[in-house]
């Protein structure tokens, strides 16, 4: 077994040891350091490498510093990224962290600070990605007050590290959350997708997947007889303003995120864009970086960016996704006969995600006018509505399309835009995953036998209330995702159920929460 050089060593070094560009598993791990009463010690947390086809440590950060794996890729990735520092003139780098609701919660450091930083992190307050202002004891009684106003540390994925073309001289470094004494933190949506997506390895399979998502386009609010209205940018309708989206494409592109295509979709200002597939983490990361640089290229055109529908819908945020070997060679819900219908393991992880589907919709659907899609072509009051699911019917909650050069694939559609990308696809690999260890079967479907049989038909809470009491029921997705997570989450969503009213037209504008 080769000697390994600890990682601050290497940093500083500046050394190209090798010119290996392989996609990198876990690059660096994360020290657990000892506590003392009354003083913590400086966290030699690492950064975490994870290429987009290999997770298989992903879940394991707390490895000694001086058991760094892979280090000449680490010098490799290093070296290419101050190239691109001195060649961009760059003067900030963000290091961006997604809180519960998939937002970007970065700071920006110096770009001479940035060897130190990929070395000891950078430092945010937990409160700024957990989000309940002051959470009461009989609600989250497992996280101690002085724990939700503790610092975590952002430990940078230097694979993610690009050049912002929306921002001046600026890159950007998506990062995952540690706790200063080098515990992941176990509320972070990146890290609770990341072991999911090591669970699937596991078991033998990858996942290609990608975001499809709808946005709106508004113009800059105008007062009008003392009120705030903003108009949709309606020349948006028919692709007139190519530039804007032109530019987003572009940008995207050039951070990492392959655009497939873009229209405009069924309302004035209203646009659709899909992303190409990518296996692991990467289809979330694009989202996550879509929600941020739609808004910011949105500014340069006097434009604002949002994910509500001016009449309190929200947008659509589909997941695309096929089961696949674990080599990324072989589409497993692809039927070798050639006739369009899913295979045995195919019909397994379907039957998972509608088993779990009301769980699920509490994940995607996180906000009371996200779930009025649900009901929107119901005149009856009720309390839900059936799953459904089809082949190439897009009205279905699982659409199941089998023509298309991509092979077989899942649109879960249960989704809005304003869902957290991360935890989209943590839960639908949780709950896929299900499908495949259990007996269930899949109900028949408009071109299918009778013979294919569900046991309990899926429905779909139309009230968030419910939804959340699904989740806190639902113990597949409690045991993948993590008590700790589901507890906090649900306390997060009473907390908003709560002010939901006083909270409605002072943040109707605000860019955060659209």
């Amino acid at each position: 077994m080769r000697l390994l050089r600890p990682q601050k060593d290497l940093l500083l070094s500046g050394k190209d040891t090798t010119k290996d560009e392989v996609n990198e598993t876990e690059a660096s791990k994360v020290n657990k350091l000892r506590r003392t009463r009354k003083k913590v010690t400086k966290p030699h947390v690492c950064s975490t490498e994870v290429g987009d086809m290999d997770i298989s440590n992903s879940n394991d950060c707390t490895r000694d510093i001086n058991q760094i794996l892979i280090t000449p890729q680490l010098s490799s990735r290093m070296k290419h990224i101050k190239q691109a520092m001195a060649k961009n003139h760059l003067q900030f780098v963000r290091f961006e962290a997604t809180d519960l609701h998939g937002v970007s919660r970065s700071k920006s450091i110096p770009a001479h600070f940035f060897q130190e930083k990929v070395v000891h992190g950078v430092y945010m307050p937990r409160g700024y990605l957990e989000l309940i202002p002051n959470p009461r004891d009989n609600e989250v009684n497992h996280i101690r007050a002085t724990c939700f106003n503790s610092d975590i540390v952002l430990m940078p994925e230097l694979s993610t590290f690009r050049v912002l073309p929306w921002a001046e001289r600026t890159a950007r470094v998506i990062c995952d959350t540690f706790t200063v004494t080098g515990e992941p933190l176990l509320t972070s949506p990146r890290y609770i997708a990341k072991r999911q997506l090591n669970q699937l390895q596991d078991s033998g399979f990858s996942l290609l997947s990608a975001f499809i998502y709808d946005f709106c386009i508004f113009g800059v609010p105008e007062i009008i007889n003392s009120k705030t209205i903003s108009f949709p940018a309606t020349t948006l309708l028919n692709n007139h303003d190519q530039p804007f989206m032109q530019e987003l494409v572009d940008g995207l592109y050039h951070t990492g995120a392959n655009v497939e295509s873009f229209s405009s979709s069924t309302r004035p200002g209203q646009m659709e864009i899909c992303f190409l597939p990518e296996f692991g983490i990467s289809s979330a990361d694009n989202a996550f970086t879509l929600r941020t640089g739609v808004k910011e290229v949105a500014r340069k055109y006097n434009y604002i960016a949002s994910f509500f529908i001016e009449t309190g819908f929200c947008n659509s945020g589909i997941l695309s996704h096929s089961l696949w070997d674990v080599g990324g060679k072989k589409n497993l819900f692809c039927n070798s006969s050639g006739v369009e219908q899913l295979t045995v393991t195919g019909k397994k992880w379907l039957a998972g995600l509608l088993k779990h589907s009301a769980a699920l919709s509490c994940l995607m659907a996180p906000a009371v006018s996200c779930r009025k899609r649900y009901a929107k072509e119901s005149k009856d009051l009720k309390d839900s509505v059936p799953t459904t699911w089809g082949y190439n019917d897009n009205s279905c909650a699982f659409n199941i399309k089998c023509h298309g050069e991509k092979g077989t694939r899942i649109e879960n559609k249960l989704g809005s835009a304003t869902a957290n990308p991360y935890l989209v696809l943590a839960a639908t690999v949780a709950a896929g995953l299900d499908g495949l260890h259990g007996s269930d079967e899949v109900s028949a479907g408009p071109d299918e036998s009778a013979d294919l049989y569900q046991a309990k038909p899926s429905e779909i809470p139309l009230k968030l209330e419910d939804a959340l009491v699904a989740l806190e029921e639902d113990q597949c997705l409690r045991e993948a995702l993590g008590e700790t997570f589901i507890r906090y989450f649900v306390a997060m969503k009473k907390y908003e159920l709560e002010n939901e009213e006083t909270d409605a037209e002072r943040n109707k504008f605000l860019e955060y929460f659209i």
